[in-house]
């Protein structure tokens, strides 16, 4: 018979051959969770995006749970369209339009920046359109340009191109993160951390998308100044315009609707919405009651349209293709296997709405 240290010894072997899978799973666990961090930081620190355009941004939800950053509205560094870390982020509290969230407006200006280019180069170049993908998405946005007769001896086309390529970027990146926000609403998760669903149609997003285009826009037509410098000037004068308050203001706004307009801490239910997209022609904005200091009504902005592409004898058509798990169910939402942000975003809008009063949310409209 072994004796007993023999025994010991076999049972160490075992336990360690048991625990080794248990060990190693672990460890991938680690490793992978490690990895995906990583590789977050990459993308949005770098610019790494596998589809061409601007670096993702980390938005932010305008409520004080875990994980949320109020910087000061003061001192949000210079924006940077590429690589850099000379950026602030986070959420901020105006008079005008309640809550912004900076890193989305700080992306929808690069997204606009980036579509104005391929805009200008796919009418340079007299191709029928381009595709394009928002980092991190699978969803394509497929863009068709129609010419109009006399386009080959046009004697101004280098003009009329800067005026489509401006006019028209915006209202693509626009649509473009609709989407986004869309998908989110219809459970498509992009990233571990993501709070996905509760951050969809959240009550700053779409004004804050929107005012990212406008500036963008405005960055571009800047004559004397490259794109980054013009961008963190523009935002400083857009928040005194909206009338921006101090860092323990917005604190203090999101904290005041604790309870009303949001529960849980990290992971919140966003119980308040805001599905005004511009159907009117304008968005406006959701404004926290009661905030001392503020006695200003909300400020409407007019959503981008394709008067100009028109104006120039020129039509475009734009489609979304899912390319999601999820994408029969938003079929099944839209009517249609085909998603067109003109004709369906109305459509898709609705169901939501239906579906955010079975959950006993509030929403803007």
């Amino acid at each position: 018979m072994p004796d007993k240290s023999e025994k010991n010894k076999n049972l160490h072997t075992m336990q360690n051959r048991i625990g080794a899978p248990c060990v190693k799973r672990n460890l991938t666990i680690i490793t992978t969770t490690a990895c995906f961090v990583v590789a977050i930081l990459i993308i949005t620190l770098f610019g790494c995006n596998f589809s061409g355009g601007p670096k993702a941004r980390l938005g932010h939800l305008p409520i004080t749970t875990f994980g949320i950053f109020f910087p000061d509205p003061n001192h949000l560094g210079t924006h940077a369209y590429g690589s850099g870390f000379s950026e602030a982020g986070g959420i901020v509290y105006t008079c005008k339009a309640g809550h912004l969230d900076i890193d989305h407006i700080r992306g929808n200006a690069d997204l606009t920046r980036y579509l104005a280019k391929k805009i200008r180069k796919s009418l340079s170049k007299n191709t029928k359109g381009f595709s394009f993908s928002l980092t991190g998405e699978f969803s394509s946005h497929k863009i068709l340009f129609t010419y109009p007769q006399n386009w080959n001896t046009e004697p101004e086309k280098d003009k009329i191109i800067e005026e489509i390529s401006l006019g028209t970027a915006p209202y693509l990146a626009y649509n473009a993160t609709m989407w986004h926000e869309i998908l989110t609403w219809f459970g498509v998760h992009f990233g571990v951390f993501e709070p996905e669903f509760n951050s969809a149609f959240s009550w700053e997003d779409v004004y804050s998308n929107l005012l990212g285009t406008r500036l963008g826009v405005e960055a571009m037509k800047s004559p004397d100044q490259n794109f980054d410098k013009a961008m963190t000037i523009a935002i400083q004068r857009q928040l005194k315009e909206l009338q921006v308050r101090p860092r323990s203001t917005a604190i203090y706004a999101s904290g005041k609707v604790r309870g009303q307009w949001y529960t849980g801490n990290f992971i919140p239910d966003t119980k308040m919405r805001n599905f005004d997209i511009g159907l009117d022609g304008f968005v406006t904005p959701t404004l926290v009651p009661g905030i001392e200091g503020c006695n200003s009504q909300p400020l409407p902005l007019p959503v981008p349209t394709l008067d100009i592409l028109k104006q120039h004898g020129f039509s475009m058509s734009y489609e979304i293709k899912p390319n999601v798990l999820e994408q029969g169910r938003i079929f099944e939402a839209a009517g249609s296997k085909k998603i067109f942000p003109e004709k369906h975003y109305p459509v898709l809008l609705k169901y939501m709405k239906a579906e955010a009063v079975q959950k006993g949310y509030k929403y803007d409209e």
